[in-house]
């Protein structure tokens, strides 16, 4: 039975912002002295920042963590809290004074350090680059104290991850709702971790290879130098922020030795756009969801030049979604035009798309969604639509997030959730492969089912792809409400499919894209 990691009342109190002025403290007291950066080591902290940079560059050691920072650093969760409990206060002791004034000395040492990182010419070099081939869509790192006072009004335990790729490291950026910002250098060149998202795409995309080996080498690059850390924020959500080729390879598809990524938290990707309706709650009720399903089944035709086939699961999979949510308007092939999209798309919450996409990689505006009567709606269109009604847009049933240049910018999977937000939408799902023969009808039947008990998007995101690799189809409502057991269309499935679901080919394709509430 799927129940989703919850947090204690003091964690949730204390991520939005109601702490109490005589509250004890969240994490243990931290010891006023300096940690022993020794210990810090041997209690797992990475060795990477003691290793030789590339001996070619002037000044190529110059970026590792001095020791006291990275003693510092390790207790910034934790002495972050303490600082915010001891502001909360209305009146201090003289002890309490001083520790407050010992704990805003330390974080501001630690956000001077992390801005003498930000301006380092080759940091500052990789993010102007970013800037410019994603037309302003990702986020900037400059703004990290406006992202974390998002965090801390999310009803969740969130952090935000954000890996900037460098020609010979990659440098590991978290954000936590409380503490400075943290930095982890990780010596792997751009080469080597191109090779290796490359590895692993490939086994994604064929359900009959064995996806673990890669798998863990990028989680030992991108998560394993954090874990303290994401140990200390009890981290349940990870709001992503990959660029480049990271794009192309969902986070939850890593995997640390024992288990997948999805199955410890859940994932949203952010862009620029996202941070507009960060916080904002969805408008519509668990237990009276309004969805608009729309297919392009019978879609063997050419458009824009590019050669499109049938979709028979996609009807299976949207007309399985009308029976699960009674208030479902059903569109299919001819019915499903460009014109009726506009016009249908402002009045529901939640879009569901089984259909084409042609995304194009590095022009994002020019990438295009297929109707049943045979045309297109280009994403530069939507940009120009009003949708604040719209919580979620589902674009399923072909690969809407990747294009045929597997390791570009992966601007073009920006380009669909980045477009979908500029138009008001609070968040979008898309796929990053194919997935045939029906799988997806059973990742999707999980999610909106998680909807309906009462999940946030992001944890429905992540319920779905738990359900499938672990094969317990039991969901756990929120509350006090029963258990339900989950109806599925995998009976239907050639056994090759349904035996085999636990692979990520099935369970990791479709990102969520914005607000995870």
């Amino acid at each position: 039975m799927h129940r989703l990691p919850g947090f204690s009342l003091l964690a949730s109190a204390c991520l939005l912002g109601a702490i109490a002025p005589s509250a004890p403290s969240m994490y243990p007291s931290t010891a006023v002295s300096p940690p022993n950066p020794v210990l810090e080591t041997q209690r797992g902290q990475s060795t990477n920042y003691s290793m030789v940079g590339d001996p070619t560059t002037a000044d190529s050691d110059s970026w590792q963590l001095e020791p006291r920072i990275l003693a510092l650093s390790a207790h910034t969760i934790e002495e972050g809290v303490e600082l915010a409990q001891l502001q909360a206060q209305p009146a201090l002791t003289a002890t309490e004074t001083r520790r407050r004034d010992h704990l805003l000395s330390r974080q501001d040492e630690l956000r001077a350090e992390f801005r003498q990182f930000r301006d380092r010419p080759e940091v500052q070099a990789a993010i102007a680059q970013l800037r410019d081939t994603t037309n302003g869509q990702t986020i900037e790192i400059d703004h990290f104290n406006t992202l974390q006072s998002s965090l801390i009004n999310l009803d969740t335990n969130a952090v935000l991850l954000y890996p900037l790729i460098l020609p010979d490291r990659l440098e590991l950026i978290l954000i936590t709702p409380y503490g400075a910002p943290i930095r982890r250098p990780v010596l792997v060149s751009a080469t080597d971790l191109n090779r290796t998202i490359a590895e692993l795409g490939q086994a994604l995309q064929n359900p009959h290879l064995d996806a673990t080996a890669p798998a863990q080498q990028l989680y030992r690059w991108l998560i394993a130098d954090l874990e303290n850390d994401l140990t200390a924020a009890q981290a349940e959500t990870i709001l992503y922020a990959p660029n480049g080729a990271l794009r192309y390879i969902p986070l939850a598809s890593l995997h640390d030795g024992q288990q997948w990524l999805a199955e410890r938290f859940a994932v949203s990707h952010i862009t620029a756009a996202s941070l507009v309706n960060f916080t904002a709650r969805p408008s519509y009720h668990p237990d009276r969801l309004k969805l608009l399903a729309a297919a392009c089944v019978q879609c063997n035709f050419e458009l824009n030049g590019f050669r499109f086939a049938d979709l028979p699961s996609a009807g299976v999979e949207v007309k399985t979604l009308a029976a699960q949510i009674p208030n479902t308007e059903l569109r299919l092939n001819t019915n499903f035009s460009a014109s009726a999209l506009r016009t249908l798309m402002g009045d529901y919450p939640i879009v569901h798309l089984a259909t084409h996409a042609k995304f194009v990689p590095g022009r994002a505006s020019e990438s295009f969604i297929v109707t049943g009567d045979g045309s297109a709606v280009s994403l530069r269109d939507i940009a120009s639509w009003n949708l604040p009604n719209t919580d979620l847009v589902v674009l399923s049933a072909c690969e809407t997030a990747v294009g045929e240049t597997q390791l570009g910018s992966g601007v073009e999977i920006l380009g669909f959730g980045y477009q979908m937000q500029t138009a008001g939408a609070k968040a979008a799902i898309a796929s990053l492969w194919q997935v045939s023969d029906g799988g997806t009808q059973v990742l999707m039947n999980a999610f909106y089912t998680g909807l309906q008990v009462g999940y946030t998007k992001a944890e429905a995101l992540q319920l779905a792809q738990q359900t499938l690799i672990d094969g317990d189809f039991t969901i756990a409502r929120t509350g006090d409400r029963a258990d339900i057991n989950l109806v599925t269309a995998r009976s239907d499935l050639p056994r090759a499919v349904s035996d085999n679901l636990s692979h990520p080919y099935y369970w990791a394709p479709f990102i969520l894209i914005g607000n995870g509430l």
